[in-house]
């Protein structure tokens, strides 16, 4: 069956450069956007209840810039003023520059990884001194405690945020050929909005291999992967397989 519409399950991108708008216009295909979490930040009560004291982390480490937002907004709300000596690890440039709504960013120490939290484990390596607090959501990827831990530095998680189900009732009678989705709580919000959702002829794209397994366990049928290595994108993905249909 050929692929007209796409629903794509995170927020439309800000950018009008982005891949999604050119493979909507080069394979004359309709793609909307519409998320299926959400984020929702924890009273500082709940971070004391965790007995998290932010004046005893000399670091703080950024995997997000939801951590960013909440670590700033906790921070104020417990009149905790952040020291001009704090060194901030971010995960990637993006989330660096991100600090700037924050920070003088050229007044500060600054770290960041290359792109995953792999690389950002080099650069906490040397700084083993440090005592780092990690901003987090109440789902965080397990190999951030496990590379922490492996590299035996002083470290403490603060649940700051929660991912929260969006309310879809909206899309009830809305069908689309292609539901795409970025991380199991995209599909845990499918079937807590949908308990009897059916596949039938929609088709299931899906990136990154903890996306296809909760995907594989809620007995979906995943019709599109990604990565891999003749696709590295979802975009890229999503343009292979409907040229492949779209021309039968």
């Amino acid at each position: 069956m050929k692929v007209k519409t796409i629903l794509v399950s995170q927020p439309a991108p800000s950018s009008k450069n982005s891949p999604y708008y050119e493979l909507s216009e080069k394979q004359k295909v309709k793609i909307d956007f519409r998320s299926f979490i959400h984020v929702e930040g924890v009273e500082a009560k709940e971070v004391r209840a965790q007995k998290i004291d932010f004046s005893n982390y000399s670091a703080v480490i950024f995997t997000s810039r939801n951590a960013v937002d909440n670590y700033f907004r906790i921070a104020e709300e417990m009149r905790f003023k952040v020291p001009d000596e704090m060194k901030y690890f971010c995960e990637s440039e993006a989330i660096a520059y991100y600090l700037q709504k924050y920070v003088v960013y050229r007044k500060r120490k600054i770290y960041v990884g290359e792109r995953t939290f792999q690389d950002l484990i080099k650069v906490i390596k040397k700084h083993k001194n440090e005592r780092f607090l990690l901003p987090s959501s109440d789902k965080l990827k397990p190999i951030v405690p496990e590379l922490l831990d492996d590299i035996k530095v002083k470290w403490d998680k603060a649940i700051l945020f929660k991912t929260v189900v969006s309310d879809l009732s909206d899309l009830e009678n809305v069908f689309y050929d292609v539901l795409v989705f970025f991380s199991p709580s995209g599909i845990q919000s499918l079937f807590k909005n949908f308990p009897d959702f059916k596949q039938n002829n929609t088709r299931i794209a899906v990136f990154g291999n903890t996306t296809i397994k909760a995907a594989t366990e809620a007995g979906l049928n995943v019709n599109i992967k990604a990565p891999t290595p003749e696709t590295p994108s979802m975009t890229m993905a999503l343009e292979k397989y409907i040229k492949e249909v779209n021309k039968k």
